[in-house]
C-alpha cells in the first residue's frame, strides 16, 4: 500500500521556523513507516481570502486565480495531512486560516473522508493545546479523522524541543498505522457519519443551486444513505 503524507508549515520564519521542527519529525516519523512525504510551507504560496461568493458550490471551482488550486490538489491526493502552525494570539497565522476558508466546498462535501491528520503547534506559553485542538477540528470538518497533535512552550527557551520532535516522530508513525488501518477511531467515524448526514440534507435542500456539491454525493453514493 503506497502512502503519501503531506505537510503544512504556516510558519513565516522559514528554515529557521520551529514549528517546522515538528512538521519535519512528523514526516520522518511517517516516512520511518514507509510513507511517501512531502512538505509545503505554506507562507511562500499565494493565498488569497475567500470572498464567500459560494460560487464553487456551483462548480467545484474557486473564482480566484491564485495558488489555492495546486495546494488543494496535493492535499486531495495525500492520504495524511499535517497541520503546523505557531500560535499567534489563540489562533493560526492570516495564511493558514486562509487555506482553511477557501474550502468551504470541501466541508459540505466532506472531501477528507478516508484521510487521517494530525497538527502541531509552537507557542511562547503554554497555550498551544487550543491551538492544536483548532487545526484538528479543521481537519475533522473537511472529513478527516484526526491521530493527535503535539504542541510546545518555547517562550523560555529552546530546551522543550527535542522532547518535541520525539513526540512528534511518535505521531508520525501513528498517523500512518492508521492510515493503514492498524489504528481505529469509532467515536469520530460515527461523528462524521452525522456530519455526512447533516450536509447531505443541507445539499438536498439547495440542490438546484449548489449543483456540484449534490453531483459530488451522487457520485459518492451518500445521496440515498
Amino acid at each position: 500500500m503506497d502512502i503519501k503524507v503531506l505537510g503544512l508549515n504556516a510558519s513565516p520564519r522559514g528554515k529557521e521556523s520551529r514549528t517546522l521542527r515538528l512538521v519535519e519529525a512528523v514526516l520522518k516519523g511517517a516516512a520511518a513507516e514507509g510513507a511517501e512525504t512531502d512538505l509545503v510551507d505554506v507562507y511562500s504560496l499565494r493565498i488569497e481570502y475567500c470572498t464567500a461568493c459560494t460560487s464553487c458550490y456551483a462548480s467545484g471551482e474557486c473564482i480566484i486565480s491564485d495558488d489555492f488550486p495546486l495546494l488543494f490538489e496535493k492535499m486531495m491526493c495525500a492520504d495524511g495531512i499535517v497541520l503546523g502552525a505557531p500560535n499567534y494570539i489563540d489562533s493560526v497565522p492570516a495564511p493558514m486560516k486562509a487555506v482553511f476558508d477557501r474550502m468551504a466546498d470541501a466541508i459540505h462535501c466532506r472531501m477528507f473522508t478516508g484521510k487521517y491528520g494530525c497538527a502541531v503547534c509552537t507557542s511562547g506559553g503554554p497555550n498551544h493545546g487550543p491551538i492544536v485542538e483548532y487545526m484538528n477540528h479543521a481537519l475533522s470538518s473537511l472529513g478527516a479523522i484526526t491521530v493527535g497533535g503535539v504542541g510546545v512552550a518555547v517562550g523560555r527557551g529552546l530546551e522543550a524541543i527535542p522532547a518535541a520532535e520525539e513526540d512528534s516522530r511518535s505521531l508520525g508513525r501513528i498517523l500512518v498505522r492508521a492510515i493503514r488501518g492498524e489504528l481505529r477511531y469509532p467515536d469520530q467515524e460515527e461523528i462524521q457519519q452525522q456530519r455526512r448526514d447533516y450536509f447531505r440534507q443541507l445539499i438536498l435542500w439547495n440542490r438546484d443551486r449548489w449543483t456540484h456539491e449534490y453531483d459530488w454525493y451522487a457520485r459518492m453514493g451518500w445521496l440515498d444513505e
